[in-house]
């Protein structure tokens, strides 16, 4: 009697895990799970803990375009190929340079799919303003020590930026070389122009300036992995919002509305 009551049992969960497991797919189809870091003005938290940003703006409304729900997920920046192939995200939304190499030399578009491209961005070099004059063009950067965040855009420029003859720390967010900087760890930072221009000059880092050398123009764009069906219905949202003045509105609430450019024939 148990054994005929014991595979009852069995035949029950086999019958019902496929609809078990065909919910828990259905509802993590749903979600937008977005890979961030702390990247004040895209991705930051406010006062209450909780985040803020343009980026996060624009992929909430997104999100109720696609009618999905949007999960903020912080990740390393270095990790971020590996999260997306591992599914742990499902795109990567954290003002994300797409026009350029790594530091190992290949293009990023060679390693994920991007969205049309929104906002312009460039790397900058950040000093103690008492070092100004030292640091006047790209040349003078030349066997120097610097920072940059490990996976970043600024990484592969400052490696080529200091030579053979030059030292880099990395760092695990962008953020964390302006304490570099600060405490004479390093010669200069190289860090998104837009975070720099939070930062540098204010607050704990009044010390701190841009230096005077400017660096090539650069796009941000949203990183999916390669294939996924996401990039179609994300542009397709993200072209909706721009035509209808949306993302304006959040440019503006942030103070970016001068970088804010749409390319939808974007090729990285």
């Amino acid at each position: 009697m148990k054994r005929i009551i014991c595979l009852a049992l069995i035949v029950v969960l086999l019958v019902g895990m496929p609809f078990v497991l065909s919910s828990c797919k259905k509802s993590d189809s749903n979600k937008l799970i977005c890979g961030i870091t702390d990247y004040e003005p895209m991705n930051y938290k406010d006062a209450s803990g909780n985040w803020t940003g343009f980026d996060t703006d624009f992929a909430l409304l997104v999100g109720e375009k696609l009618k999905m729900e949007v999960v903020f997920q912080e990740i390393s920046w270095d990790n971020k190929y590996s999260e997306l192939e591992a599914g742990s995200i499902n795109c990567v939304w954290n003002g994300f340079t797409a026009n350029t190499s790594d530091s190992d030399g290949i293009k990023r578009s060679d390693k994920v799919d991007f969205s049309y491209s929104y906002m312009l961005n460039q790397q900058c070099v950040v000093i103690k303003a008492d070092r100004a004059g030292e640091f006047n063009s790209e040349d003078s950067l030349a066997g120097k020590t610097a920072a940059a965040e490990k996976g970043s855009a600024g990484e592969a420029y400052a490696v080529k930026a200091i030579g053979s003859g030059g030292t880099l720390i990395d760092s695990s967010a962008q953020v964390n070389t302006f304490l570099e900087v600060k405490s004479g760890a390093v010669d200069f930072a190289v860090v998104d122009i837009l975070l720099a221009q939070k930062l540098a000059g204010s607050g704990d880092y009044s010390d701190l300036i841009i230096a005077d050398i400017e660096l090539e123009s650069e796009v941000y764009a949203v990183g999916f992995k390669k294939g996924s069906d996401l990039t179609k219905k994300v542009n397709d949202a993200i072209k909706e919002l721009y035509d209808s003045g949306k993302l304006a509105e959040i440019a503006a609430k942030y103070g970016l509305e001068n970088s804010l450019q749409l390319d939808t024939g974007f090729k990285s």
